[in-house]
């Protein structure tokens, strides 16, 4: 007997918006994939929503580095994660981003309803400030020292070594990356959530007892909201007492003005999870059959899952279900939370070649063979997933290849070359496909607990039955022997429609190729229900590969691809300094007009500080005084220079350039030097006359 349809929205945490998709964000979304269209291929309404999460200094500052509005940059980035996703075969019913009018709206909404509840504060708290610009900073407008790694030009809210967290204050030799200026502590007045406030609703939501809220006390029996791992935290902070949260930026943020507070945003995690929310609103207002509040409503019967890493459970798991609480929505019925993804055992690196953008991969490799990685990896738990590369391929080779796609390739071409293509009208073996129809609902009861690597251990189990069935057969041997014919018919068509079965069964992880399968069986697309129902008497197509082996090589070429590029130390071939050489090597670049050249804003600095950058091999971090403004350029003249031997003297530097991120720093202009590069380097020697700051022309 079927079980009750069933109404289901589901969401993944939204990927921000200032740089690509790497394989890290792919374990969540290809696990949230799976589960999706596993719900679908049940029969149950299942949908799917995500966005891009558009706002926060983050934003601002690549926007600046790139010379572009935030704007310019979070659509293209947009169109580029929604082409990442689409490529990895991820289903998601639509895709929005929180820089939107349903965004603002609802945001505005909660807010409102926040405010009127009593649960809006406001404190008086120290801000960092710019004392030359006269301006309050973000968190991420400050740089400089790790305060526990020691690490040099990093942001005053992370360190980007080590990972540490922390506040602006504990940053050592603070700076503005705006003047440069030592940022000083000033009062503002802030807007805070008294998030104490929630903490009954809070544990009445944590043992399940949402009904108030969500309509639906069943869920938690099939779903508790949480896992134990999160529950045990959540008793943690509730143990120490939950404090008020700062919801409030001061300007300049990317984001959405508060309602009647000039000059004041809401902070990213306010509309960043509103997203969801604004996502599905946005689908609705598409799809005139879709209802808003059936889904969002306080009385909403629907199931709402989220699925995050388990870094953010603390705003999914506290600030989020008090929001939708306060706001008059219902709250989540669970949130599904996973642990990170390594890389061979280590955190993803550039300079190992395996912190791996999602294109990349997908330049080089099939998008199911992670897919079916994953899967294979995945449980219900929190614990990190390691993507071991010789694993990844054998894997993939024995499993799908090997024993999957092998059952359809050892038994089509009998069919069609002996059967014009026609399956027998009975069934040889109807006990053991039977056995397989019957493993259908274990192997569902997997994947709806999102034991996604028990689901394809059972599964690998199931084809290698099958394939050790047409062993058994031997159909090749069968075939020529006289007045056997019909036995070799028999066996391909049993063969076949365990196949069909095992298609079912992995159609959420590898739906591509499951694709290209029903177009070879010719059933059109399969369906759970469909388990038990054999093919008999029809007609197949002929048989292509479905999925070639993975190779070492093309494993190679992503590690070579992912490969942070270093520059050389020197100019290149050993060819010598000579002018002819040089511009062989580095041609004139192409003419640009006066009025191109005259945006060059060319300025006398004096080098101040100098000194050696950790790890660079040619670079050296420079402090120049522009005639009163301070300037950090990375230079890479250590291979000409020591950095003693610089302070003090005058060069010049393009001053206007927007500043630009590199991998040990940001640089905030470039100063001229002439040669080949390495020890043949030469900067501009200025005379007495010429005083830091002064125009040349």
């Amino acid at each position: 007997m079927s079980s009750p349809r069933r109404r289901i929205l589901v969401t993944s945490a939204l990927p921000y918006a200032n740089g690509p998709i790497h394989l890290g964000h792919m374990l969540e979304y290809i696990q949230t994939d799976i589960w999706v269209r596993y719900q679908r291929l049940r029969g149950h309404v299942c949908l799917y929503v995500c966005a891009d999460d558009a706002h926060g200094t983050p934003i601002m500052l690549r926007a600046i580095e790139e010379g572009i509005t935030p704007e310019t940059l979070i659509e293209r980035v947009g169109r580029e994660h929604r082409a990442d996703f689409a490529d990895f075969a991820i289903g998601v019913d639509n895709y929005h981003t929180t820089h939107s009018e349903e965004n603002r709206t609802l945001a505005n909404h909660i807010f409102e309803r926040l405010r009127s509840g009593g649960y809006i504060v406001t404190h008086v708290i120290p801000r960092p400030y710019d004392p030359v610009e006269e301006m309050f900073l973000p968190d991420r407008y400050i740089r400089g020292e790790c305060p526990v790694c020691g690490a040099q030009d990093q942001y005053g809210d992370s360190c980007e070594v080590c990972g540490s967290t922390y506040s602006p204050a504990e940053l050592k030799n603070p700076r503005s990356v705006i003047s440069g200026a030592k940022p000083v502590e000033r009062d503002s007045e802030q807007f805070f959530v008294k998030l104490s406030e929630f903490t009954a609703m809070l544990k009445r939501w944590l043992g399940g007892g949402h009904g108030e809220i969500s309509g639906r006390d069943s869920i938690a029996a099939v779903h508790p909201p949480v896992q134990p791992e999160i529950a045990n935290k959540l008793q943690e902070w509730f143990g120490a007492g939950l404090k008020d949260w700062d919801i409030s930026r001061n300007a300049p943020y990317f984001g959405f003005e508060i309602p009647g507070a000039p000059g004041k945003y809401f902070y990213v995690w306010l509309d960043a999870p509103i997203g969801y929310m604004a996502s599905f609103r946005n689908l609705c207002d598409k799809n005139p059959e879709l209802d808003f509040d059936e889904f969002w409503g306080p009385q909403s019967d629907a199931e709402l899952y989220h699925f995050i890493g388990k870094d953010i459970a603390y705003f999914h798991t506290l600030f989020w279900p008090a929001q939708l609480y306060a706001g008059g929505f219902r709250t989540p019925s669970a949130v599904f939370v996973h642990g990170f993804l390594t890389v061979d055992g280590q955190k993803m690196s550039k300079s190992r070649g395996t912190f791996i953008k999602a294109r990349t991969y997908l330049e080089h490799l099939n998008p199911e063979y992670l897919r079916y990685y994953f899967a294979c990896k995945l449980g219900a738990g929190i614990d990190d997933i390691d993507l071991s590369l010789e694993d990844f391929g054998q894997r993939v080779n024995s499993d799908l290849v090997g024993k999957v796609v092998n059952i359809a390739s050892r038994c089509a071409g009998f069919i069609n070359k002996r059967f014009d293509g026609k399956l027998s009208e009975s069934l040889e073996a109807p006990e053991l496909f039977r056995s397989f129809a019957e493993r259908g609902e274990s192997i569902a009861a997997d994947y709806e607990a999102r034991a996604f690597g028990k689901a394809m251990r059972e599964v690998m189990a199931l084809a290698d039955q099958a394939n050790q069935y047409i062993d058994e057969k031997k159909p090749w041997v069968k075939a020529k022997e006289p007045g056997r014919e019909s036995e070799v018919h028999l066996v391909c068509t049993a063969a076949l429609n365990l196949f069909k079965t095992l298609l079912i069964y992995l159609k959420p992880v590898v739906p591509l190729t499951v694709a290209k399968a029903e177009v070879f069986l010719g059933t059109g697309p399969l369906h759970w229900s469909q388990v038990g129902e054999p093919l008999l008497g029809t007609r197949i197509n002929a048989f292509e590969p479905l999925m070639v082996r993975v190779e070492q090589e093309s494993i190679d070429a992503m590690l070579a691809a992912s490969s942070e590029a270093l520059p050389p130390d020197g100019a290149g071939s050993g060819t010598g300094p000579g002018r002819e050489n040089y511009l062989a090597r580095d041609p004139i670049a192409p003419t640009i007009t006066h009025d191109e050249f005259t945006k060059v804003d060319l300025r006398v600095a004096q080098i101040t500080s100098a000194e050696a950058v950790d790890g660079a091999d040619k670079l050296l971090r420079l402090v120049l005084d522009v005639g009163g403004q301070t300037r950090r350029v990375l230079a890479g003249i250590k291979g000409a220079y020591r950095p003693e031997d610089l302070i003090g003297r005058k060069t010049v530097v393009v001053a206007n350039l927007v500043p630009r991120k590199m991998r040990f720093g940001v640089s905030e202009g470039m100063i001229l030097a002439a040669g080949p590069g390495g020890s043949d380097l030469w900067l501009l020697s200025l005379d007495e006359g010429a005083h830091p700051g002064m125009r040349i022309k």
